[in-house]
């Protein structure tokens, strides 16, 4: 049975279909698969949109720290693009909650004048969480490990919106493990998702509203062909 969504998982998700940023229907995804849901995180494109999602963020975040699931932090870091947005909205949302917390982030070139370099931000020093949307081939976060160890700084953990909880690799040349696994296995380092798909699966067996409940087995199937435990 799929796990029962806690209280801001269970709102994330809720949020996320109510904002057309996670659908149900047909979709081709990176790796050539049909997937029955899609989740887009560039839709979170609104100030309202981005205060809300930066909030769940933080509340993962917090929630991990306090189980000891993501050791403490003094930094967040968003690779450039998306993660740029990300981390700084999200210590945004940490301040509010009473958090104050630095962040930085990288430049895709490095610029030769004014205050120079790469990063952006902070200082990287001490104890660093990488905040982005979705991990898929693992990329960022690879590139964003060097960073922070390259500076001297320590990478502690990965904060990302939603784990679909599924294979690697291609529809033709699957991998055992999910992309998360894969990166925490690499880095030694954990990945925590705002929600995963067993959340999502959690919701989809609750719901009252028949047109969720339509897109349940299309998604319960297509997690038994390509999900990972």
């Amino acid at each position: 049975m799929p796990s029962q969504p806690a209280t801001f998982q269970h709102d994330f998700l809720a949020f996320a279909i109510q904002s057309g940023v996670l659908k149900f229907g047909s979709f081709t995804t990176k790796a050539g698969r049909k997937s029955p849901y899609f989740f887009n995180a560039g839709l979170f494109y609104a100030g309202g949109l981005l205060g809300r999602l930066a909030d769940f963020y933080a509340q993962a975040l917090l929630a991990a720290q306090a189980s000891g699931r993501l050791a403490q932090a003094n930094l967040l870091f968003g690779p450039a693009y998306k993660g740029i947005t990300l981390a700084s909205a999200t210590a945004v949302a940490l301040a509010a909650r009473g958090h104050d917390i630095q962040f930085a982030y990288n430049r895709k070139e490095a610029k030769d004048h004014g205050e120079g370099g790469l990063l952006v931000g902070a200082p990287m020093a001490g104890q660093v969480v990488i905040v982005d949307d979705v991990i898929s081939a693992g990329t960022s976060v690879r590139e964003s490990v060097q960073i922070i160890k390259a500076e001297g700084a320590t990478p502690v953990g990965v904060l990302i919106a939603l784990d679909r909880m599924e294979k690697g690799g291609t529809a033709d040349a699957p991998t055992q493990r999910s992309a998360t696994q894969e990166v925490q296995d690499q880095f030694g380092i954990p990945v925590v998702a705002i929600a995963t798909l067993a959340d999502l699966l959690g919701l989809l067996e609750q719901t009252s509203d028949p047109a969720l409940a339509q897109s349940r087995e299309a998604v319960q199937a297509y997690r038994a062909q390509w999900g990972v435990a």
